[in-house]
Protein backbone atom coordinates (compact mmCIF):
# COMPACT_ATOMS: atom_id res chain seq x y z
CA UNK A 1 0.00 0.00 0.00
CA UNK A 2 1.26 3.47 -0.87
CA UNK A 3 0.51 5.38 2.31
CA UNK A 4 1.66 8.65 0.80
CA UNK A 5 -1.29 8.72 -1.61
CA UNK A 6 -3.93 7.44 0.78
CA UNK A 7 -6.21 10.07 2.25
CA UNK A 8 -6.80 9.81 5.97
CA UNK A 9 -10.23 8.35 6.72
CA UNK A 10 -12.02 10.08 9.59
CA UNK A 11 -14.39 8.10 11.82
CA UNK A 12 -16.54 10.16 14.17
CA UNK A 13 -18.38 8.48 17.05
CA UNK A 14 -21.13 10.84 18.06
CA UNK A 15 -24.61 11.59 19.22
CA UNK A 16 -26.04 14.20 21.57
CA UNK A 17 -26.86 11.91 24.48
CA UNK A 18 -24.60 10.56 27.18
CA UNK A 19 -24.47 6.96 28.36
CA UNK A 20 -24.65 5.27 24.97
CA UNK A 21 -21.14 3.79 25.06
CA UNK A 22 -19.40 6.18 22.65
CA UNK A 23 -16.00 6.00 24.33
CA UNK A 24 -16.10 2.20 24.57
CA UNK A 25 -16.97 1.99 20.87
CA UNK A 26 -14.26 4.55 20.00
CA UNK A 27 -11.54 2.64 21.85
CA UNK A 28 -12.48 -0.78 20.54
CA UNK A 29 -12.73 0.45 16.95
CA UNK A 30 -9.41 2.31 17.23
CA UNK A 31 -7.54 -0.68 18.68
CA UNK A 32 -9.16 -3.13 16.23
CA UNK A 33 -7.95 -1.01 13.31
CA UNK A 34 -4.48 -0.60 14.84
CA UNK A 35 -4.33 -4.39 15.06
CA UNK A 36 -4.95 -4.49 11.31
CA UNK A 37 -1.63 -2.70 10.82
CA UNK A 38 -3.15 0.73 10.24
CA UNK A 39 -1.81 3.93 11.76
CA UNK A 40 -4.69 5.13 13.94
CA UNK A 41 -4.95 8.63 15.35
CA UNK A 42 -7.37 9.51 18.12
CA UNK A 43 -9.07 12.68 19.36
CA UNK A 44 -11.46 13.27 22.27
CA UNK A 45 -13.74 16.29 22.02
CA UNK A 46 -15.45 15.77 25.38
CA UNK A 47 -13.14 18.23 27.10
CA UNK A 48 -14.84 17.82 30.50
CA UNK A 49 -14.81 14.03 30.75
CA UNK A 50 -12.06 13.01 28.28
CA UNK A 51 -13.04 9.36 28.75
CA UNK A 52 -11.56 8.24 25.43
CA UNK A 53 -8.36 10.14 26.13
CA UNK A 54 -8.09 8.65 29.62
CA UNK A 55 -8.75 5.18 28.20
CA UNK A 56 -5.74 5.57 25.89
CA UNK A 57 -3.65 7.01 28.74
CA UNK A 58 -4.56 4.00 30.91
CA UNK A 59 -3.44 1.72 28.10
CA UNK A 60 -0.09 3.46 27.79
CA UNK A 61 0.51 3.37 31.56
CA UNK A 62 -0.52 -0.29 31.93
CA UNK A 63 1.58 -1.56 29.01
CA UNK A 64 4.58 0.40 30.30
CA UNK A 65 4.23 -1.10 33.78
CA UNK A 66 3.79 -4.61 32.42
CA UNK A 67 6.46 -4.30 29.75
CA UNK A 68 4.14 -5.46 26.97
CA UNK A 69 3.69 -4.01 23.50
CA UNK A 70 0.11 -3.70 22.26
CA UNK A 71 -1.11 -1.94 19.10
CA UNK A 72 -2.46 1.43 20.17
CA UNK A 73 -3.90 4.60 18.67
CA UNK A 74 -1.89 7.82 18.82
CA UNK A 75 -3.78 10.37 20.88
CA UNK A 76 -3.75 14.02 19.81
CA UNK A 77 -5.06 16.57 22.32
CA UNK A 78 -6.44 19.86 21.09
CA UNK A 79 -3.81 22.62 21.21
CA UNK A 80 -4.01 25.06 24.09
CA UNK A 81 -6.30 28.05 23.37
CA UNK A 82 -3.51 30.44 24.36
CA UNK A 83 -1.62 29.49 21.19
CA UNK A 84 -4.21 31.32 19.09
CA UNK A 85 -4.81 35.06 18.92
CA UNK A 86 -8.57 34.55 19.07
CA UNK A 87 -11.30 35.18 21.61
CA UNK A 88 -13.32 32.27 22.93
CA UNK A 89 -15.98 31.30 20.41
CA UNK A 90 -16.58 29.37 17.18
CA UNK A 91 -13.48 30.71 15.44
CA UNK A 92 -11.24 29.55 18.28
CA UNK A 93 -12.83 26.11 18.39
CA UNK A 94 -12.48 25.75 14.61
CA UNK A 95 -8.83 26.82 14.75
CA UNK A 96 -8.00 24.28 17.46
CA UNK A 97 -9.71 21.48 15.55
CA UNK A 98 -8.04 22.41 12.29
CA UNK A 99 -4.59 22.53 13.91
CA UNK A 100 -5.05 19.14 15.61
CA UNK A 101 -6.28 17.45 12.45
CA UNK A 102 -3.50 18.94 10.33
CA UNK A 103 -0.94 17.62 12.82
CA UNK A 104 -2.49 14.15 13.04
CA UNK A 105 -3.44 13.45 9.42
CA UNK A 106 0.10 12.92 8.05
CA UNK A 107 0.70 10.37 10.81
CA UNK A 108 -2.56 8.45 10.40
CA UNK A 109 -4.38 6.21 7.97
CA UNK A 110 -7.50 6.56 10.10
CA UNK A 111 -8.52 9.05 12.77
CA UNK A 112 -11.16 8.13 15.37
CA UNK A 113 -12.87 11.11 17.02
CA UNK A 114 -15.02 10.69 20.13
CA UNK A 115 -17.65 13.43 20.59
CA UNK A 116 -19.35 14.64 23.78
CA UNK A 117 -22.94 13.75 24.60
CA UNK A 118 -24.13 17.26 23.86
CA UNK A 119 -24.14 19.76 21.03
CA UNK A 120 -20.90 21.74 20.86
CA UNK A 121 -19.06 23.62 18.16
CA UNK A 122 -16.26 21.03 18.27
CA UNK A 123 -18.76 18.22 17.76
CA UNK A 124 -20.39 20.09 14.90
CA UNK A 125 -16.99 20.56 13.26
CA UNK A 126 -16.18 16.85 13.66
CA UNK A 127 -19.44 15.79 12.03
CA UNK A 128 -18.68 18.04 9.05
CA UNK A 129 -15.35 16.29 8.36
CA UNK A 130 -16.47 12.71 9.11
CA UNK A 131 -16.13 10.12 6.36
CA UNK A 132 -17.84 7.57 8.59
CA UNK A 133 -20.22 8.55 11.39
CA UNK A 134 -21.04 5.96 14.06
CA UNK A 135 -23.99 6.86 16.26
CA UNK A 136 -24.39 4.41 19.16
CA UNK A 137 -27.84 4.34 20.72
CA UNK A 138 -29.18 2.24 23.55
CA UNK A 139 -31.81 -0.10 22.21
CA UNK A 140 -34.85 1.85 23.42
CA UNK A 141 -37.29 4.47 22.25
CA UNK A 142 -35.71 6.92 24.70
CA UNK A 143 -32.57 6.92 22.56
CA UNK A 144 -34.56 6.58 19.34
CA UNK A 145 -35.80 10.09 20.08
CA UNK A 146 -32.24 11.24 19.37
CA UNK A 147 -32.87 10.41 15.72
CA UNK A 148 -36.51 11.31 15.16
CA UNK A 149 -39.74 12.47 16.76
CA UNK A 150 -42.50 9.87 16.74
CA UNK A 151 -46.24 9.80 17.38
CA UNK A 152 -46.88 8.53 20.91
CA UNK A 153 -49.94 6.51 19.86
CA UNK A 154 -48.93 5.00 16.53
CA UNK A 155 -45.13 5.12 16.72
CA UNK A 156 -45.09 6.72 13.28
CA UNK A 157 -42.05 8.87 12.50
CA UNK A 158 -43.14 12.52 12.40
CA UNK A 159 -39.87 14.30 11.65
CA UNK A 160 -36.09 13.98 11.99
CA UNK A 161 -34.55 15.24 15.22
CA UNK A 162 -32.26 18.25 15.58
CA UNK A 163 -29.32 15.84 15.61
CA UNK A 164 -30.42 14.17 12.36
CA UNK A 165 -30.81 17.59 10.81
CA UNK A 166 -27.23 18.42 11.84
CA UNK A 167 -26.00 15.27 10.11
CA UNK A 168 -28.00 16.21 7.02
CA UNK A 169 -26.37 19.65 6.97
CA UNK A 170 -22.95 18.03 7.34
CA UNK A 171 -23.74 15.90 4.30
CA UNK A 172 -24.74 19.00 2.36
CA UNK A 173 -21.51 20.76 3.30
CA UNK A 174 -19.44 17.77 2.17
CA UNK A 175 -21.31 17.54 -1.13
CA UNK A 176 -20.82 21.24 -1.83
CA UNK A 177 -17.10 20.89 -1.09
CA UNK A 178 -16.73 17.93 -3.43
CA UNK A 179 -15.84 15.56 -0.55
CA UNK A 180 -16.75 11.87 -0.51
CA UNK A 181 -20.23 11.10 0.85
CA UNK A 182 -20.71 10.59 4.57
CA UNK A 183 -21.46 7.00 5.56
CA UNK A 184 -23.75 7.14 8.61
CA UNK A 185 -24.05 4.01 10.76
CA UNK A 186 -26.47 3.78 13.68
CA UNK A 187 -25.23 1.23 16.21
CA UNK A 188 -27.82 -0.59 18.28
CA UNK A 189 -25.76 -0.74 21.46
CA UNK A 190 -26.19 -2.46 24.82
CA UNK A 191 -28.51 -5.07 23.38
CA UNK A 192 -30.08 -7.40 25.90
CA UNK A 193 -31.32 -4.77 28.35
CA UNK A 194 -34.79 -4.55 26.81
CA UNK A 195 -37.62 -7.01 26.30
CA UNK A 196 -37.77 -8.91 23.00
CA UNK A 197 -41.06 -7.24 22.03
CA UNK A 198 -39.56 -3.78 22.57
CA UNK A 199 -36.43 -4.76 20.64
CA UNK A 200 -38.55 -5.73 17.68
CA UNK A 201 -40.49 -2.46 17.81
CA UNK A 202 -37.27 -0.42 18.00
CA UNK A 203 -35.82 -2.44 15.15
CA UNK A 204 -38.85 -1.89 12.94
CA UNK A 205 -38.80 1.86 13.67
CA UNK A 206 -35.09 2.08 12.86
CA UNK A 207 -35.57 0.21 9.59
CA UNK A 208 -38.26 2.67 8.53
CA UNK A 209 -36.25 5.70 9.61
CA UNK A 210 -33.03 4.49 7.95
CA UNK A 211 -34.72 4.57 4.57
CA UNK A 212 -36.10 8.03 5.23
CA UNK A 213 -32.98 9.86 6.43
CA UNK A 214 -30.24 7.61 5.08
CA UNK A 215 -28.24 5.61 7.59
CA UNK A 216 -27.13 2.01 7.87
CA UNK A 217 -27.92 -0.09 10.93
CA UNK A 218 -25.32 -2.20 12.69
CA UNK A 219 -25.55 -4.38 15.79
CA UNK A 220 -23.37 -3.09 18.59
CA UNK A 221 -22.18 -4.54 21.87
CA UNK A 222 -24.36 -6.39 24.33
CA UNK A 223 -24.40 -5.12 27.90
CA UNK A 224 -21.40 -6.77 29.56
CA UNK A 225 -19.54 -6.13 32.81
CA UNK A 226 -16.22 -6.78 31.01
CA UNK A 227 -16.28 -3.35 29.36
CA UNK A 228 -16.18 -1.58 32.72
CA UNK A 229 -13.42 -3.89 33.93
CA UNK A 230 -11.18 -3.24 30.92
CA UNK A 231 -11.14 0.56 31.18
CA UNK A 232 -8.69 0.96 34.14
CA UNK A 233 -6.07 -1.08 32.28
CA UNK A 234 -6.79 0.51 28.93
CA UNK A 235 -7.43 -2.91 27.42
CA UNK A 236 -9.95 -4.04 24.82
CA UNK A 237 -11.55 -7.39 24.12
CA UNK A 238 -9.03 -8.06 21.35
CA UNK A 239 -6.11 -7.81 23.78
CA UNK A 240 -7.23 -10.57 26.14
CA UNK A 241 -6.08 -13.48 23.99
CA UNK A 242 -2.54 -12.04 23.92
CA UNK A 243 -2.26 -11.73 27.70
CA UNK A 244 -1.59 -15.00 29.48
CA UNK A 245 -2.98 -13.83 32.80
CA UNK A 246 -6.31 -12.71 31.35
CA UNK A 247 -8.84 -15.56 31.18
CA UNK A 248 -11.30 -15.70 28.29
CA UNK A 249 -14.91 -16.65 28.96
CA UNK A 250 -17.66 -17.52 26.48
CA UNK A 251 -19.07 -14.04 27.07
CA UNK A 252 -15.72 -12.50 26.09
CA UNK A 253 -15.56 -14.63 22.94
CA UNK A 254 -19.07 -13.55 21.96
CA UNK A 255 -18.19 -9.91 22.57
CA UNK A 256 -15.07 -10.21 20.39
CA UNK A 257 -17.24 -11.54 17.60
CA UNK A 258 -19.58 -8.55 17.98
CA UNK A 259 -16.60 -6.26 17.53
CA UNK A 260 -15.37 -8.14 14.44
CA UNK A 261 -18.82 -7.85 12.89
CA UNK A 262 -18.85 -4.12 13.57
CA UNK A 263 -15.48 -3.63 11.89
CA UNK A 264 -16.70 -5.58 8.86
CA UNK A 265 -19.86 -3.47 8.73
CA UNK A 266 -17.78 -0.28 8.59
CA UNK A 267 -16.44 -1.42 5.20
CA UNK A 268 -13.50 0.96 5.39
CA UNK A 269 -11.45 1.57 2.23
CA UNK A 270 -8.27 1.67 4.31
CA UNK A 271 -8.79 -1.97 5.29
CA UNK A 272 -9.04 -3.14 1.68
CA UNK A 273 -5.96 -1.12 0.76
CA UNK A 274 -4.08 -2.66 3.66
CA UNK A 275 -5.03 -6.21 2.74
Amino acid sequence: MNRGRQMTHIIVVGNEKGGSGKSTVSMHVAVALARQGLRVGAMDLDLRQLTFGRYIENRRDWTTRKGVDLPSPQFMPLPDPSLFDLTDGPSLHDARMTAALEALQPLSDIIVIDCPGSHTRLSQYAHSVADTLITPINDSFIDFDLLARTDAETGKVLSPSIYSEMVWKARQTRAQSGMRPLDWIVLRNRLGTTAMHNKRKVGDALDALSQRIGFRIAPGFSERVIFRELFPKGLTLLDLADLGGESMTLSHVAARQELRELIQTLNLPALSLNA
